[in-house]
């Protein structure tokens, strides 16, 4: 059978026992403090790092939100100064176009009228005009004219107040 434990019967080795006990409690809860410490301080300059890392990074994305919104109104002016611009060229290739067909409506009434005075002065013997009837030297018998990509008469000199066009 088991014997029950027996009591030290000195008063004084209990104590001490008692006392081992406590101290190497108190030692192993310091070890314990002591590896804690150790693991607690890299890990609260990690997190304070992190705090100011966080404040930088909001600080950052303030700027960042701030610079977009400003580079999105400058887009606006842009796509507007652009849209501007594309009007004003159409208007300019319209104005163009328009000028092109005046000049060849010109320069057709022109030779018309040269034709017209050729026609006076060469008249054929029966007093018939065959230039103005279909023998037209520099274009057809209803005054249109040949025009090259420049709007200008093909073989043909510029006359009359058109030179300088």
């Amino acid at each position: 059978m088991d014997n029950p434990p027996q009591l030290n019967p000195n008063p004084d080795e209990n104590t001490t026992d008692d006392q081992r006990q406590k101290e190497a409690l108190a030692a192993f809860t310091a070890t314990l403090h002591s590896v804690g410490t150790n693991l607690e301080a890299p890990l609260r300059d990690r997190a304070a790092n992190i705090q100011s890392n966080a404040a930088a990074l909001e600080r950052q994305e303030a700027e960042l939100a701030e610079n977009t919104q400003r580079l999105a109104r400058q887009n606006q002016q842009w796509v507007g100064l652009a849209d501007e611009t594309r009007e004003g060229l159409k208007e300019i290739g319209d104005v163009q176009n328009w000028a092109e067909m005046i000049e060849r409506d010109l320069l057709a009434l022109e030779d018309m009228m040269d034709n017209v005075e050729k026609g006076g002065e060469h008249g054929s013997e029966d007093g018939s005009d065959t230039e103005l009837n279909g023998g037209v030297e520099n274009g057809n018998a209803n005054g249109h004219v040949e025009i090259d990509a420049n709007g200008k008469k093909v073989d043909q000199p510029p006359k009359g107040w058109l030179r300088w066009w």
